[in-house]
């Protein structure tokens, strides 16, 4: 009975400290803004040695659907470099100690702004061992019976990779559906614009016809008496 209380609690310590790293504040940050026309706007991003830093950016409103985009390392060094495009993913890896810059570009466009979201993704390498040296020091695996604690781990881990993945993608698909929306919506103006241009000049060209008919059946000669 002692036994089994013991591996009870060292399962439940394990559940605890999992759930504490594995649910602890995400790293990741999204964000939409408008671009005014003729302008640029730089955003900075700050990274540790030897990590991941995903950077997936989507324009989804404004004449063109379209931006100059950049990754710039702290150094100063041009990582990516994209022109007049709508949509991308981008990868950093490893990355440098410092502050990326994450640059949009509307200057080649005067008069139209354009809305942007992006998702910026890191990982630090820090932290992925900070979390092992945790793990490694809890608990006696000869005292876990049948119970892994390296399992346990791993199946918490996997879940916490799976949600983090639905979110990121759920993101992305607000995203796609907001882009969608706004050429739904730009599409039906043009169209209930021109529809309406189309049945005024049917209206015009049709009276004009009838008038045109109506003076040349019209006879004008006086009746004499």
């Amino acid at each position: 009975m002692a036994l089994t209380l013991r591996v009870l609690w060292t399962v439940f310590l394990a559940l605890w400290a999992s759930l504490i790293s594995a649910f602890n504040p995400s790293q990741d940050s999204e964000l939409t803004f408008l671009l005014p026309a003729g302008s640029s706007e730089c955003f900075f991003q700050t990274t540790q040695k030897n990590g991941t830093l995903e950077v997936e950016y989507q324009v989804i409103a404004g004449a063109g659907m379209d931006v100059d985009f950049s990754i710039i390392s702290p150094h100063g060094i041009h990582m990516v470099s994209e022109f007049r495009r709508s949509d991308g993913v981008h990868m950093v890896e490893p990355t440098e100690a410092g502050d990326y810059q994450i640059c949009f570009d509307n200057s080649f466009s005067r008069f139209s702004e354009k809305m942007v979201f992006f998702e910026v993704i890191l990982e630090n390498a820090a932290n992925d061992a900070t979390a092992e040296e945790e793990w490694a020091g809890l608990g006696e695996p000869e005292n876990m019976l049948e119970y892994k604690l390296e399992d346990i781990r791993e199946s918490i881990e996997s879940v916490h990779r799976h949600l983090e993945r639905s979110r990121q993608m759920q993101t992305v698909l607000r995203a796609f559906e907001a882009r969608d929306r706004n050429l739904l919506e730009d599409n039906l103006w043009r169209v209930s614009f021109w529809s309406c241009t189309s049945l005024v000049v049917m209206l015009t060209v049709a009276c004009t016809q009838v008038y045109t008919l109506r003076r040349l059946f019209d006879d004008k000669r006086q009746v004499r008496s």
